[in-house]
C-alpha cells in the first residue's frame, strides 16, 4: 500500500514543525509550506494525499487556500486548523469543501485521530476508484461479447465458458434460473457470439399469453382465421428464420402447445393458424425458465420428449446471493449507468453501503440490485450514499444493521472511546488521575485504555 502524503501549510513556524514531526512518527511523508503560494505550486505539479492548513495566514489566508486547492483538484482532502475556533468558522470552512475542522490547541494524540480518520476515508475512496477503474476496463471487455454480463466470480466464468463453447452450435439450449438472473442476457450473448449473428433475434414470453394468443404468435395467422384476424401475420418463428428464437418462461406453456411445439422442433415446420400452407424455417432454439422443470417432468405437467428436444444444452445461472463477490461490480456498473443519465449530479457508495448490499440475500436478484441502486441514487441528499439509507432501503431493522456492519460498528465505538479519552486528558492537563475521575473510571483503566489505544507507551 502506498505511503500517504500531507502537505502542512503554516505560517507559525513552532506549530509547523510540531504537526510535521506527530505526522512524521506515524508514517506518513510530509511536506511542509509556510507559505501558500508555494504550496498550491506544489499541489499544481503533484499528487499529494491531504492538505493540512492554518486558517490565518498572510497574503492569502487558509479559505482562500481551500478554494483554489477545490478549482485545482477537488478530490483533494483539506484539514482546517485554527485558533479561532467558533462554530461560525468551521462550518463556513466545511462549506467551502474542508473535510474537518481542527481547533488549536491541540494534542498529537488528537491530530493523529482526525488524520488517522481522514486517511481511512481517503483510502476507502481510492479502493472505490480502483473498482471504478477495473468495473470500466471489465465492462469494456464484456459488452459487445456478452450483452452487458456483469461477473468476475467463478460461477461466472463458467457461464462465460459455456457460452464460448456453444455459441456456434445449433443445439438447442435451455436456459435455467431465478428470475431476475439475466437468462435473457445470456441468450443475446449465444446470438451474438454466433454465426447467426447478424440475422434476427426474436423473443416470446410465452407466460404472458395465453394459449390462443400464443399460437397465433409463434406460428402467425391467415386473414379471417378467428375474430380480429383482420389481415395475414406472420408468427415470430417466420420472423426468426435463419436467426435465433428465444422462448422465455417456457415452463407456462399448455399441454396441447407443447404438443405443436414439439412438432416444429422435430421437423422445422409448421402452419400458420387457419392456414394450409406448410412453411419450413431454420431457427434456433433458445428457451428460459425460472421452474424446475425437472419437477414438471414428474408431476406431468411438462412433455419429456419436449424437455429433451430444448435442453439439449443445459445451463443455469446461479443466483445473485451465490456470487456476492460481483456485488460491488454490478452495483457500481449500475451506478454509472443511472449516473449517465443525471450529469449534473455525483454519488457514490460508501464501503458500509457496499458491505450491506453484499449481505443481502436478494430474493428479486441483479434486477432487484438495479432498481435498489435506482432508487439509492434518487432519493441521497448527499454526494455519498450513507449506510443508514442504504439498510433502510434493503429493508433491515436497526439491530440487523448493527449485526451487519458489526466490525464496522466495534471500530466506530472504539473511536469514539479513544476520542473520549483524549478530550479527558486534555481537560486534566494531563493528569491521568484527573482525567480518570472525569471519565469515571479507575486510574488503572485508564493506564489499559491508554496503552489499547497506543496512547502511551
Amino acid at each position: 500500500m502506498k505511503t500517504i502524503h500531507i502537505l502542512v501549510v503554516e505560517d507559525n513556524e513552532t506549530m509547523r514543525l510540531g504537526i510535521m514531526e506527530s505526522l512524521r512518527r506515524e508514517g506518513y511523508l510530509v511536506t511542509d509550506f509556510s507559505h501558500p503560494e508555494e504550496a498550491l505550486q506544489f499541489i499544481q505539479k503533484n499528487e499529494p494525499d491531504l492538505v493540512i492548513t492554518d486558517l490565518k495566514m498572510e497574503p492569502i489566508d487558509g479559505l482562500s487556500l481551500l478554494n483554489s486547492i477545490k478549482k485545482m483538484k477537488p478530490q483533494l482532502e483539506v484539514l482546517m486548523i485554527s485558533a479561532y475556533g467558533t462554530i461560525d468558522v468551521a462550518v463556513k470552512a466545511m462549506r467551502e469543501g474542508a473535510i474537518d475542522f481542527l481547533t488549536k490547541p491541540f494534542s498529537p494524540e488528537e491530530l493523529r485521530v482526525r488524520v488517522d480518520k481522514i486517511v481511512d476515508k481517503i483510502k476507502q475512496q481510492d479502493k472505490l476508484e480502483r473498482l471504478r477503474a477495473e468495473n470500466l476496463i471489465f465492462q469494456e471487455h464484456f459488452e459487445d461479447q456478452y450483452e452487458n454480463i456483469i461477473g468476475q466470480s467463478s460461477a461466472m466464468q463458467e457461464i462465460f465458458n459455456i457460452i464460448d463453447k456453444v455459441a456456434k452450435q445449433d443445439s438447442s439450449i435451455l436456459i435455467e434460473g431465478e428470475s431476475g438472473t439475466g437468462k435473457e442476457l445470456v441468450a443475446r450473448a449465444i446470438h451474438n457470439k454466433s454465426d447467426r449473428k447478424d440475422q434476427p433475434f426474436i423473443r416470446v414470453n410465452c407466460g404472458a399469453l395465453n394459449e390462443n394468443l400464443l399460437e397465433s404468435e409463434l406460428f402467425g395467422h391467415e386473414k379471417g382465421s378467428f375474430t380480429g384476424a383482420i389481415r395475414q401475420k406472420r408468427g415470430r418463428f417466420e420472423l426468426a428464420d435463419g436467426g435465433t428464437l428465444f422462448l422465455d418462461e417456457i415452463g407456462d406453456i399448455s399441454a396441447n402447445m407443447q404438443i405443436k411445439l414439439l412438432r416444429v422442433l422435430q421437423e422445422q415446420e409448421f402452419e400458420r393458424v387457419g392456414g394450409e400452407q406448410t412453411l419450413k424455417v431454420d431457427v434456433r432454439i433458445i428457451s428460459a425458465t425460472n421452474q424446475n422443470l425437472r419437477e414438471a417432468l414428474h408431476d406431468g405437467r411438462f412433455r419429456e420428449d419436449l424437455f429433451y428436444r430444448l435442453s439439449v444444452i443445459p445451463i443455469k445461472i446461479p443466483p445473485l446471493r451465490d456470487r456476492r463477490e460481483d456485488i460491488p461490480l454490478l452495483a457500481e456498473h449500475f451506478l454509472q449507468k443511472i449516473m449517465h443519465n443525471r450529469a449534473h449530479e455525483k454519488r457514490v457508495l460508501s464501503e458500509k453501503s457496499l458491505n450491506l448490499l453484499k449481505t443481502y440475500h436478494w430474493p428479486g436478484n441483479i434486477r432487484e440490485l438495479e432498481n435498489v441502486i435506482e432508487r439509492l441514487v434518487v432519493i441521497s441528499s448527499t454526494q455519498e450514499i450513507a449506510p443508514a439509507l442504504t439498510a433502510q432501503q434493503l429493508g433491515y431493522t436497526g439491530d440487523e444493521t448493527e449485526i451487519v456492519l458489526s466490525e464496522t460498528l466495534e471500530k466506530a465505538l472504539q473511536d469514539y472511546e479513544r476520542n473520549l479519552i483524549i478530550k479527558a486528558l486534555k481537560e486534566a492537563d494531563g493528569v491521568k488521575n484527573r482525567a480518570a475521575k472525569i471519565l469515571g473510571v479507575r486510574t488503572s483503566t485508564l493506564y489499559y485504555k491508554l496503552q489499547k489505544f497506543g496512547l502511551i507507551k
